[in-house]
């Protein structure tokens, strides 16, 4: 009988086991329990590259806070705009819950008069959120950070007298708008200060550093940051191994060195590469070195064909072509100045480009004029894919 295949590569897919995430998941529960308790909390950014974990880490914290009768709604963010939609959605959602206390009662009715009173416009093509005023509903002023600080101060005061304890859990968050940033991070400030029972969590690419310390000039002091890498060595071994512990089935030593040094230890390339190897080698007891290599065409294969190629295609000519020149840097993270050099083109000319590629989340800054691929690998897919490096 052939064993199922314990190994779930996906966007967000949570693994039979997650390693190398205890401290940050025994972090997160830490605060959601002070939080309960009414000791105010800093709100979270997690950030990293693509195939981390980062959803996956949310998920699992997502997951504490329900076994621990805290009320939270999840908000993926994406490049529609949609995100203050999205989270008025999820304050609504939140706000109904809350208003079943009869002692929470009249402030859950401001707050769903404040919320009545957006009436939301996205204009697209300006990159702007508008807003108007519903005369029969409670006031706003205009002022985005202003009336999301009132939505969510009145949410927190509703919540502080019904005993209850609010935490939103925001993926993808470098999609934010800046006025969308500008406006969390004054409001979840004020419910600090306010000691109103409301937290965050949130996830991004690297950008989004830059991005929070450019809309609010204390964010340092109002979130707590923390990179999520790939595994180390031992984590990544215990990725491989303890899921086919379930089917008495073992990895040998080389095997496993082979799997980490090829993934790199990011946890969706071990998921993916593993689950290639399981399919390869059912009702086997040990798993070597040669199943991994009969395998591993499969996994480059899948990976080429959706993780990059996915992103790839979203890709216009000119940023392929400037994506190609980073390759041909030789060395990541490169200088806009080499990349430029290498397109025969002046740094001024590229950086409209370089600014449609760290929006779509493609590259991101490392520091003040170099850049780097989001995507893991993502220079030897594009060695395989235009191995002449051709920037036509």
């Amino acid at each position: 009988m052939t064993h199922s295949n314990p190994y779930t590569p996906g966007a967000g897919f949570m693994p039979s086991y997650l390693a190398g995430r205890e401290g940050l998941i025994s972090h997160a529960e830490q605060s959601l329990l002070a939080l309960q308790k009414r000791y105010p909390q800093q709100s979270m950014i997690y950030y990293g590259l693509r195939g981390v974990g980062k959803t996956v880490l949310l998920n699992t914290i997502e997951n504490s806070a329900e076994g621990y009768g805290i009320l939270f709604d999840h908000i993926e963010a994406d490049s529609d705009g949609k995100f203050t939609q999205n989270l008025l959605v999820s304050l609504q959602r939140i706000a109904h819950e809350v208003s079943f206390q009869t002692t929470a009662k009249d402030f859950a009715r401001r707050f769903l008069a404040l919320l009545k009173a957006f009436r939301i416009q996205y204009k697209l093509e300006e990159g702007e959120v508008a807003f108007g005023v519903d005369p029969e509903a409670g006031f706003v002023s205009g002022v985005y950070s202003n009336d999301l600080t009132d939505l969510m101060t009145q949410l927190g005061k509703a919540a502080q007298s019904s005993g209850d304890t609010i935490c939103l859990f925001i993926d993808e968050m470098q999609y934010l708008r800046r006025e969308e940033i500008a406006g969390l991070i004054v409001a979840l400030h004020r419910c600090n200060q306010l000691r109103l029972p409301i937290m965050a969590f949130c996830a991004g690419l690297p950008k989004i550093l830059q991005e929070v310390g450019e809309a609010c000039s204390y964010a340092e002091r109002l979130f707590q940051y923390e990179v999520v890498g790939p595994l180390k060595p031992e984590e990544a071994a215990a990725a491989i191994t303890v899921p086919a512990e379930d089917f008495e089935v073992a990895y040998d030593s080389a095997a496993v060195e082979h799997i980490i040094a090829q993934t790199g230890g990011y946890p969706y390339f071990i998921q993916q590469m593993c689950s290639s190897v399981w399919q390869v080698t059912p009702d086997k007891p040990t798993i070597t070195l040669e199943d991994v290599q009969e395998a591993e065409p499969k996994f480059w294969e899948l990976l080429d064909k959706g993780f990059f190629a996915v992103r790839y295609q979203r890709c216009t000519p000119r940023e392929k072509a400037f994506i190609a020149a980073m390759v041909k840097c030789g060395k990541l993270p490169c200088t806009i100045a080499n990349v430029a050099k290498l397109m025969n083109k002046s740094v001024s000319s590229i950086s409209p480009i370089r600014a449609q590629l760290i929006s779509k989340g493609m590259i991101y800054p490392t520091s003040h004029g170099e850049i780097d691929f989001t995507v893991p690998q993502f220079d030897a897919y594009v060695w395989r894919i235009n191995p002449n490096l051709e920037m036509e």
